[in-house]
């Protein structure tokens, strides 16, 4: 039978267990974790920024899957995440499926790039003929006469074109398709614009990580993906030809160039899929973050409202050195007062 003085001391231990499961359990409670999912074209940023919002504030948590636009957009429909992210923003079909709303937030913007893997072929030229061809499986030869002609004096081999493309539905796609449909009136008549295409060619491979391997490990391919992920990697990017004729390499400055002209409507959704200036890259876009307008949760509403106004802030100076293009200060503006449409639910807790 215990003594007096060991009934004390256990009871004094099972105190101080209780105090201790207590303050874990308040840790947990007062913690808080967003949920996010969708496009990859963004995802070295995004990670890059939620990592640092939440290593700035005790207690939240921003998980993001990198699955594809098309993906994100299903999740914000089925309602399985916080957030999604699209650079196929959403169609009103799909707004329309989500009862209670969503509100569009552009991010950031960047280019799609075309990386190949030619030895010893450089600084590479694709007219807008030559692209779009190789896209349509009607230019199937590295030394085909269309891409020998920009490119005088290079040595092309005769080796197949390996063309990489997407295999999940994707907002690289969508936007890549939309400025190859601008640009051919036989793309445009199929495969036409799409997350998920039928293309006439090529190896399927998901996500912007999966072309970039591909790529790189595939001698002859050619892929599209975005500019970070080709500069992070050291990859070579051809320089394509822009709607003026002039010949562009994809830079911050090019970037810029092609989005200059873009104007935002209301729902904060703005296309350029084949920009008129002369110094302008073909192949840039905005990528947007997908919120919904009302949150039942108020330790979540209030954690995501910080971390927007920290993105559309301090994040953009992360932009440039990703291979990003910083949200000019109009869109920033634009994009901060639509945060004010996303709101608390009437019956949150």
């Amino acid at each position: 039978m215990p003594t007096p003085r060991r009934s004390v001391v256990l009871l004094a231990i099972i105190v101080a267990a209780g105090f201790m499961a207590c303050s874990e359990n308040k840790s947990t409670s007062e913690g808080v974790k967003l949920q996010g999912a969708g496009a990859s074209f963004p995802a070295p940023l995004y990670q890059k920024w939620f990592k640092a919002y939440g290593a700035s504030h005790q207690g939240v948590e921003i998980d993001y899957q990198s699955v594809g636009s098309g993906s994100g957009v299903k999740s914000v429909i089925d309602k399985t995440v916080d957030f999604g992210a699209s650079d196929a923003a959403m169609s009103p079909e799909e707004m329309g499926r989500v009862d209670i709303g969503v509100q569009l937030l552009p991010m950031t913007a960047g280019t799609i790039v075309l990386t190949y893997n030619l030895k010893d072929v450089t600084g590479l030229k694709l007219s807008r003929q030559a692209y779009t061809g190789i896209f349509l499986g009607k230019v199937t030869k590295w030394n085909d006469p269309l891409i020998a002609k920009a490119n005088p004096g290079v040595k092309l081999p005769d080796q197949a074109i390996n063309v990489v493309v997407r295999a999940d539905g994707s907002g690289t796609t969508f936007v890549f398709t939309k400025h190859l449909s601008a640009v051919s009136a036989d793309f445009a008549k199929s495969p036409g614009v799409n997350k998920l295409p039928n293309w006439p060619v090529g190896t399927r491979s998901k996500g912007n990580e999966g072309v970039t391997a591909s790529v790189m490990t595939t001698p002859g391919a050619i892929g599209y993906i975005e500019y970070g992920y080709a500069k992070s990697q050291n990859l070579p990017m051809a320089i394509l030809e822009n709607k003026s004729g002039a010949f562009v390499e994809a830079n911050t400055a090019s970037a810029q160039a092609a989005l200059a002209t873009a104007q935002f409507p209301d729902d904060l959704i703005a296309w350029v899929p084949d920009p008129d200036d002369k110094a302008a890259y073909p192949i840039a876009t905005y990528t947007w973050l997908i919120c919904y307008k009302q949150y039942k949760d108020k330790a979540k509403f209030q954690a995501l409202q910080g971390l927007l106004n920290y993105c559309l802030t301090d994040g953009q100076k992360e932009s440039d050195a990703l291979g990003y293009i910083p949200l000019p200060a109009s869109v920033v503006d634009k994009a901060k007062a639509a945060i004010s449409n996303i709101t608390l639910a009437p019956n949150a807790t």
